[in-house]
């Protein structure tokens, strides 16, 4: 692949990222309502929960031409600067953010910039702002046939676009963008809106994209190789060496301050590949403790921490499932107060491997900011595992984040179950 590596970043980060956990709203399946106002009901217990950052999937009007489904997707827009009225009114939605910063959370909005729907107002008012073939007509790229694309040579179209992006930033005071499949839109339009936008307010920018073009555009971009070499490990078809060279590549890489996003599940994964549990039986709690140590940016989708193990309709009223207790808030609370609160991450120190005698089932690393030590010990194995650091003596007294036990290291063995994981915080002994 020809990219520009170790590319200088232009625009800086927000200083809340490093700190931050993402979680994934699913406003229409995650009450009976599929309302703000219903959704706002939840905001206590996620912010009990430690989420920091709220990325709401897209909140503008669905197209009802070609509309797949009872309800449409998401993603196939009519209007840019309007609000689903299934959710409720602008209104609303600009109470929600109000609420969210009170209880100390941000807000992003998901922005699908490559295709609008069949019916979107600009098809109207606007034509010459698409893509057409010879026929003079209206078409998408990528075989969507609910959606059509944008034509970004033209540039009072991306104009507009900014414009229309603006309109949430001053009207609902949001704090940035999730920008839907960011690659096939080009870098010099997300430049542009950068420099357009960030001087209302810092913004936080998640690119849709693992296209490393684009490492220097966005805060944090998706790290899709990991999760199909996970998936294909717990499969049984690869081995840990090849999870290690991929970590690696995502180190050298990202090497210029943008976080890989790491996820067990998202929207479409769900949707379309299946829950987390499906993907990866009893291992998925274990890849959840990864995604929040390791160099990063966690990812948590609606309905995980229940945790859910159904598959939501994309296109289709499909509610999420409550239970009262949410079974793995207390889970995801360690991991988030933990990701929010350790100075190795939020210095965003970089990943040291342990090496042990297990190097074939035993994933260890730590992480390490002015003596704060973070050790992460992670058996990838269906079986047992007495395991020995070899790298180093690991001498000190440490706190086992999951059970607040303190414990006193001195090079001892750990003794992990199934899919087991330990998780030290503390200082290393002299």
């Amino acid at each position: 692949m020809n990219y520009i590596r170790n590319m200088a970043r232009k625009f800086p980060a927000v200083p809340w990222m490093l700190s931050g956990t993402l979680y994934e709203v699913n406003v229409r399946q995650y009450t009976p309502e599929g309302s703000f106002k219903a959704f706002a009901r939840h905001l206590p217990r996620l912010a009990d929960m430690g989420v920091r950052i709220l990325w709401f999937m897209p909140i503008t009007p669905i197209s009802v031409a070609g509309r797949k489904g009872t309800l449409g997707s998401y993603y196939a827009c009519s209007d840019y600067r309007a609000i689903n009225p299934e959710f409720g009114t602008l209104d609303d939605f600009r109470e929600l953010v109000q609420q969210a910063h009170e209880l100390g959370m941000k807000v992003i909005i998901d922005w699908v910039a490559n295709h609008t729907g069949l019916d979107h107002v600009w098809t109207q008012t606007h034509p010459h702002f698409y893509k057409k073939n010879a026929a003079g007509e209206f078409y998408d790229t990528h075989g969507w046939d609910d959606v059509i694309d944008l034509n970004y040579y033209d540039q009072p179209m991306r104009q507009m676009m900014i414009e229309a992006m603006q309109f949430w930033i001053h009207n609902c005071d949001i704090d940035g963008f999730r920008c839907d499949m960011a690659h096939l839109v080009p870098r010099d339009f997300w430049q542009q809106a950068r420099t357009a936008l960030d001087p209302i307010k810092p913004l936080f920018w998640l690119g849709e994209t693992e296209d490393l073009n684009y490492l220097d555009v966005f805060d944090s971009c998706y790290a899709w190789r990991w999760m199909h070499a996970t998936e294909k490990y717990f499969r049984g078809e690869s081995d840990l060496r090849s999870l290690v060279q991929l970590l690696g590549s995502y180190e050298k890489d990202f090497s210029n301050g943008t976080l890989p996003l790491f996820f067990t599940a998202n929207h479409d994964e769900n949707s379309w590949n299946g829950t987390e549990f499906e993907k990866y039986g009893n291992a998925a709690k274990l890849l959840a403790v990864f995604t929040f140590t390791w160099h990063g940016l966690p990812l948590i989708y609606s309905g995980q921490e229940l945790p859910s193990h159904k598959r939501l309709k994309f296109f289709d009223k499909d509610l999420i499932e409550w239970t009262d207790p949410i079974g793995l808030h207390g889970f995801y609370q360690s991991l988030c107060r933990l990701h929010s609160t350790h100075p190795a991450i939020i210095a965003g120190a970089r990943p040291q491997w342990l090496a042990t005698d297990r190097n074939d089932a035993i994933l260890a690393f730590s992480r390490s900011h002015q003596n704060q030590e973070l050790i992460v010990i992670l058996n990838c194995t269906s079986s047992p595992q007495s395991v020995h650091i070899t790298s180093s003596q690991l001498t000190g007294s440490f706190t086992d984040v999951m059970t607040n036990n303190t414990l006193e290291l001195y090079s001892s063995p750990f003794d992990l179950p199934p899919f087991g994981f330990v998780i030290l915080s503390g200082s290393l002994g002299i």
